[in-house]
């Protein structure tokens, strides 16, 4: 355990586990109501830290500003409550180490449990303490003022990336049919006339006077084709874009409040008497 003694050492750090992950913030620390060092914290966890759990300072040290505890973010924040967080008492003291001791080994025997003890919050006093007019002596061992501060909590809200869906990009084939008009062509018989001239009379009459012939002509038509081949016609891919809402959160927050409470009645009675005197003067 580490050798600091004064609650104000503890206070606000941040707490690790052994691999150095943030477990949460240090909130109260607890002192031992017979040796005055402190044996418990409470360290801020769960979801914007809202949620106090506590943890034995038996087998912590100091890395830097950190508070490391041997013990993972999981075991801290599944640790029992504790109903009443101004005092432990050795019930609840017996209940904690018993869930802790299984993670490692602290207090496995009854009398570690007894070395640290029940113990405090280290902003209270003892009675004897509070019946010190003037100064009071706090935990630490400094004499300390009048004077209260008063806290209270504020949320601190933040972000978190997560997975909401995935999204895949694939291509499949399918068949349509399409229609196209395709100009074709085709050849005819056109029967042709020429008068006998000079220049074809020879050809006329080169052969027979009456005879019979024959003539065969070879027409051609044009016929449509369909051939298909693949040609790319676009690049598609997966992108991403951000897209900004706003949404409300909402939690529980504590605070302070200061309340007077009037226990001289030699001091009500002196204000009694200088309001009646006032009164008869003014009458």
């Amino acid at each position: 355990m580490t050798d600091v003694q004064s609650p104000d050492v503890y206070t606000g750090r941040t707490a690790v586990d052994p691999n150095g992950t943030k477990i949460g913030s240090v909130g109260q620390v607890y002192v031992n109501d017979d040796t005055g060092v402190p044996d418990w914290i409470t360290v801020n966890t769960g979801l914007f830290g809202l949620k106090e759990s506590f943890a034995p300072l038996q087998g912590s040290t100091f890395a830097g500003d950190d508070l490391v505890l041997p013990f993972g973010k999981d075991v801290v924040k599944d640790a029992p409550d504790v109903s009443d967080s101004s005092h432990l008492d050795t019930d609840e003291v017996d209940r904690l180490y018993s869930y802790y001791r299984q993670y490692v080994g602290v207090g496995t025997a009854r009398g570690a449990q007894n070395d640290i003890g029940v113990g405090r919050r280290s902003d209270d006093t003892t009675t004897a303490e509070r019946g010190t007019r003037g100064a009071r002596k706090d935990t630490s061992g400094r004499s300390t003022d009048e004077m209260i501060t008063r806290s209270e909590e504020q949320l601190n809200v933040g972000t978190e990336q997560v997975e909401t869906g995935r999204v895949r990009l694939r291509k499949y084939v399918v068949t349509e049919n399409q229609t196209v008009r395709v100009p074709v062509s085709h050849e005819e018989v056109v029967i042709e006339r020429e008068p006998i001239t000079d220049t074809n009379r020879d050809e006329a009459f080169s052969g027979p006077d009456i005879s019979e012939e024959e003539h065969e002509v070879l027409l051609h038509a044009e016929r449509p084709v369909v051939l298909t081949e693949a040609v790319p016609v676009e690049r598609v891919r997966l992108g991403t874009k951000t897209v900004t809402d706003t949404e409300t959160v909402s939690g529980e927050v504590r605070k302070e409040q200061i309340e007077i409470t009037e226990h001289d009645e030699r001091v009500r009675n002196a204000d009694m008497s200088s309001d009646n005197a006032d009164y008869q003067r003014n009458g």
